[in-house]
């Protein structure tokens, strides 16, 4: 195989709302920490267990903007993007290493304010608990 290929796809909830920074000209890119969960049992206790992986995500410009407006702690999103890690200097002089995913596409799956609508429009229905039967005459495709 000649070609070589970069690309992950994630969904989770985040961790923390976007934090955005502005460069000279214009750019700027949105951070944001992902949690994805992955639940097992464990066979010698039959104890439920969550594992959560924690993602570093970086957003650009335009689409960094939109994330940074509408999303918040909590909601979860669907992201596909590419790894990217990268080295820096600290302040002590130590040199840091982190491991990012570059996000290129993104879709909203719920957000708290979805949830918050679904909350409160469920407390305001009325439960209705009187229903009809079907006779099995009527349920006869003929």
């Amino acid at each position: 195989m000649n070609g070589t290929l970069n690309k992950v796809m994630l969904i989770g909830h985040l961790g923390d709302d976007v934090k955005m920074h502005y460069f000279e000209g214009g750019n700027c890119i949105g951070r944001f920490p992902l949690a994805t969960n992955e639940v097992y049992i464990n066979k010698t206790t039959n104890e439920k267990i969550t594992s959560t992986e924690w993602h570093n995500l970086v957003v650009r410009n335009k689409a960094a903007e939109i994330c940074e407006k509408y999303l918040s702690k909590g909601d979860k999103i669907y992201i596909e993007g590419r790894i990217k890690s990268r080295q820096w200097q600290a302040e002590d002089g130590t040199t840091k290493y982190t491991t990012e995913i570059q996000v290129t596409e993104f879709t909203f799956l719920t957000t708290k304010k979805d949830v918050e609508g679904i909350k409160q429009n469920h407390a305001s229905e009325p439960k209705n608990t009187n229903f009809e039967a079907s006779s099995p005459e009527n349920d006869l495709p003929f």
